[in-house]
């Protein structure tokens, strides 16, 4: 079926638009915001996906704060028109391609909405490509772009409003397309025979001046599946982003869990000098309640009829609540380097066999 992206001349391949040019299920499209006021007190993580071969979008957005998280989550068949990014309450509108977007979840009853511009701070920075093979299988091959940037508008959260303005309210978002595990669970086959590790260390951070951008994937045996650190300052400085060498890290898990309690990230950039960068996790928000696995009943790009729109707060003092929240963890966190204080995010998870960390 044509759509009215079909008059545009962006296509890749020889097909319509509503049809991407891999048959692959796995296929998705989807964006990632987060937004925090660079106070250890709430943190705001949203997205919104499509899954062309699954002919699903959904959305979510999550806030942490006291302890509690308060979830909205919807999802929807996709149809013919992919230019379409609502899904019930949500929306994303981009104003101006790669720097300023607006996100939106309409007032509902599950006292959580927001209206929020996103102006980017940094250029756009395209990540390496992720390509990962398992069992002869290609799991991921994806592109992303990340940014640092800052927030406009308001959030309205458990009965309390917040004027949202740049000066305060900063945070990352990222687009990412391509092929990793979304939908309903397939059967194991194989790969049940050995047990995946997924080590994954992922910390935008922002300071006054410039941000970092690093990502660290590693085997079970430690060895280097993806990896990237590099600076980037806003266009308005002129300056060439500055790679950063390879990222190292020396982490400090709570006894008896892999929870991490602090980190250090290490720097070598060719021809300077190394430094460091101390990690603060303060925030945990647990992205399964958002569908990033470890909940059965909504994960990414799994069907749920023609619209499913649902809401809930999970207190994570509680046992029954607890069981919930596994898997991988956006921290918001404080970064300190050479004097300098950052905020932003530092993402992890350490899921089966890992040698290095004794797991």
């Amino acid at each position: 079926m044509l759509t009215a992206l079909d008059d545009y001349p962006i296509h890749q391949v020889a097909e319509v638009m509503r049809h991407v040019g891999t048959s692959d299920r796995n296929f998705y499209d989807r964006y990632y915001f987060n937004c925090h006021r660079c106070a250890p007190d709430l943190f705001l993580v949203a997205g919104l996906g499509q899954y062309p071969n699954l002919g699903v979008i959904d959305a979510f957005a999550v806030v942490a704060t006291g302890g509690l998280h308060h979830v909205v989550r919807a999802s929807r068949e996709l149809g013919s028109d992919r230019m379409d990014t609502s899904v019930g309450p949500f929306r994303v509108e981009v104003l101006e391609g790669l720097q300023r977007l607006r996100v939106v979840l309409e007032p509902n009853e599950w006292d959580l909405d927001f209206d929020m511009v996103w102006e980017g701070g940094i250029p756009a920075t395209r990540e390496p490509r992720h390509f990962v093979r398992q069992q002869n299988r290609v799991v991921f091959d994806s592109v992303r772009l990340a940014q640092t940037g800052c927030w406009t508008g308001a959030l309205r959260v458990a009965g309390e409003t917040f004027d949202l303005t740049p000066d305060r309210w900063w945070g990352f978002r990222d687009r990412s397309w391509g092929i990793r595990p979304v939908g309903d669970p397939e059967p194991p086959g194989i790969g049940a025979t050995e047990p995946p590790t997924f080590f994954w260390i992922y910390a935008p951070m922002q300071f006054m001046d410039c941000s970092i951008l690093a990502i660290v994937q590693e085997d079970r045996h430690g060895g280097r599946i993806l990896e990237e650190a590099i600076r980037v300052w806003p266009a308005s400085a002129g300056r060439s982003p500055q790679p950063l060498g390879r990222p190292q890290h020396q982490l400090d898990y709570a006894p008896g869990s892999r929870n991490v309690r602090a980190a250090t990230l290490a720097f070598a950039p060719p021809g300077a000098a190394r430094f460091e960068v101390c990690v603060e996790p303060l925030v945990p928000l647990h992205l399964s309640v958002a569908g990033y696995g470890g909940d059965a009943s909504w994960r990414h790009g799994a069907y749920q009829g023609h619209l499913k729109v649902e809401g809930f707060t999970v207190d994570a003092s509680r046992a029954e609540d607890h069981a919930r929240l596994v898997g991988l963890v956006d921290h918001l966190a404080r970064f300190e380097c050479e004097g300098q204080v950052g905020w932003g995010l530092f993402e992890f998870l350490a899921l089966g066999p890992h040698e290095p960390s004794g797991f």
